[in-house]
C-alpha cells in the first residue's frame, strides 16, 4: 500500500493533501474518490454477475437454478443493510472527526463500528443457519426452487462475517481518502471469485453450491486485505484489534447516522420480496428473467451510489472543518451529477438490454421477460 500519510515534526500523523478534503478543488477531490469507488462498487456487483453467468449455463437446470439463487440476493441485501448500519453510520462520523483533527475520536468510532460489525455478523449467521428454510420460503422459495436456493444460501451464510467486515470497514478506508486502496481490496476478491466459479461449478461438479463456495473464499480474501490495511501503523487511523470495544456515546452517534441507511436497505429488500412473490406466480421463465434484469439494474444504482458515498466523505470532513460554503456547492453539483449518471446509464441498460441479458442465459424467452422489467424500471 506504500506510505499513505505524512508525519509532522512531533512524529504524529497528519493528513496528506490528497486526503484533506477541506482544501483543493472540490470537483477534483470528489472525482478522485468517486472514480475508484465506482469501479469498486461495480466490481462488487460482479460477484453476483459472475455467479449468475455460470449458474445460468448449468446443463439441464439453468433457469431453475438462476431463479433459486435470485431468491437469495434479497436476503444478501438485508445483510448488506446491517453492514451499512455500522459502516455507513460510522464512516461519515469518522470523516467529521478527521476534519476537526480529532484522531482519538475517529479511532473510537472506527473501533466501535468494527466491533459491532463482527458481533452482528455472528448473530445473523446463527439466525440464517437455524432458520434457513423458513427464511428462504418467506423470500419466495417454491418447492422447485428451494433446493437451489438452499444449496447457495447454506454455504454463503457462513461467509457473512467476512462479507460484513470487508464491506463495512472498507468504507473507513474510503472515508480517509484512500479510494484506490478500497478499490484494490474489493477488486482482488472479485477476480478470485471469477477464477474459482467455473472451477467449483463445472470442474469439481459442485453446481450452485460451488458458486457459493467461490464467493465465500473471495470475500474472505477481501476482508483479510481490508483488515491488514487498517491495522498497519502507516495509516492516519490505526485499527487496534486489542482495543476494540463498545463506546456507548459513540455507538449512539453511529446508530443515529446508520439507522436511516440500514432501514432503507431493509425496506428495499422487503419490496423485492413482494415483487419476487408476485413474479413467482408467472412461472419459471418470468422468474429467471426478472432475476437477471434486477442484476443489470444494480450497475445503474451502484454508479449513482458511488457518487453519493464520495460526496458523504467530502461533506463530512468539511463539516468537521467548518467549511460550510464548500458543502453547499458540493451538494448542488453532486445532485446534478447523480441525475445525469442515472439518466444515461438507465437508458443505456434499456437499449442494450438484449445483449446484457444474454450474458446470463441463452433462452430467448427469459431474455424477453427480462426486457419487460428493464423497460419499466430503467427508463
Amino acid at each position: 500500500l506504500g506510505k499513505i500519510t505524512k508525519r509532522d515534526r512531533r512524529g504524529e500523523h497528519s493528513l496528506d493533501a490528497k486526503q484533506d478534503f477541506s482544501r483543493g478543488s472540490m470537483a477534483g477531490n470528489i472525482l478522485r474518490m468517486a472514480i475508484p469507488m465506482t469501479i469498486a462498487q461495480m466490481v462488487n456487483v460482479l460477484y453476483s454477475v459472475v455467479d449468475r453467468f455460470f449458474i445460468g449455463h448449468i446443463d439441464g437446470a439453468s433457469s431453475m437454478a438462476l431463479t433459486g439463487v435470485g431468491i437469495v440476493f434479497p436476503i444478501i441485501s438485508v445483510i448488506t443493510a446491517f453492514t451499512n448500519l455500522f459502516g455507513m453510520g460510522g464512516a461519515p462520523l469518522c470523516s467529521i472527526a478527521r476534519g476537526r483533527q480529532d484522531l482519538d475520536l475517529a479511532g473510537r468510532i472506527q473501533g466501535s463500528s468494527c466491533y459491532m460489525l463482527a458481533l452482528t455478523a455472528v448473530v445473523l449467521t446463527a439466525i440464517g443457519v437455524l432458520f434457513m428454510r423458513p427464511i428462504l420460503e418467506i423470500f419466495g422459495a417454491s418447492p422447485d426452487t428451494y433446493p437451489y436456493a438452499r444449496d447457495y444460501f447454506s454455504v454463503y451464510i457462513w461467509g457473512t462475517p467476512f462479507a460484513m467486515l470487508g464491506l463495512g470497514m472498507n468504507g473507513f478506508i474510503n472515508s480517509q481518502g484512500f479510494g484506490r486502496v478500497g478499490m484494490v481490496t474489493i477488486t482482488a476478491g472479485a477476480v478470485v471469485n471469477a477464477v474459482l466459479d467455473p472451477v467449483f461449478i463445472f470442474v469439481l461438479h459442485q453446481g450452485v453450491r460451488g458458486a457459493a463456495i467461490a464467493t465465500v473464499i473471495s470475500q474472505c480474501i477481501s476482508a483479510t486485505l481490508v483488515v491488514l490495511c487498517m491495522v498497519r501503523d502507516t495509516g492516519p487511523l490505526h485499527l487496534d484489534l486489542r482495543a476494540m470495544r463498545i463506546h456507548g456515546k459513540t455507538l449512539r452517534q453511529i446508530l443515529r447516522i446508520g439507522l436511516p441507511a440500514g432501514f432503507q436497505g431493509i425496506l428495499f429488500s422487503l419490496s423485492n420480496v413482494v415483487i419476487q412473490s408476485s413474479v413467482n406466480t408467472f412461472g419459471e421463465v418470468v422468474m429467471a428473467g426478472n432475476s437477471a434484469a434486477a442484476n443489470i439494474e444494480q450497475f445503474v444504482y451502484v454508479s449513482m451510489n458511488a457518487l453519493y458515498q464520495a460526496t458523504i466523505s467530502f461533506v463530512s470532513q468539511n463539516l468537521g472543518a467548518g467549511n460550510y460554503r464548500r458543502i453547499k456547492e458540493t451538494v448542488i453539483r453532486a445532485q446534478l451529477c447523480v441525475l445525469v449518471v442515472g439518466v444515461v446509464l438507465g437508458n443505456a441498460a434499456t437499449f442494450a438490454g438484449g445483449p446484457l441479458l444474454g450474458i446470463y442465459t441463452t433462452s430467448p424467452a427469459v431474455v424477453e421477460a427480462g426486457l419487460v422489467r428493464l423497460g419499466i424500471v430503467c427508463r
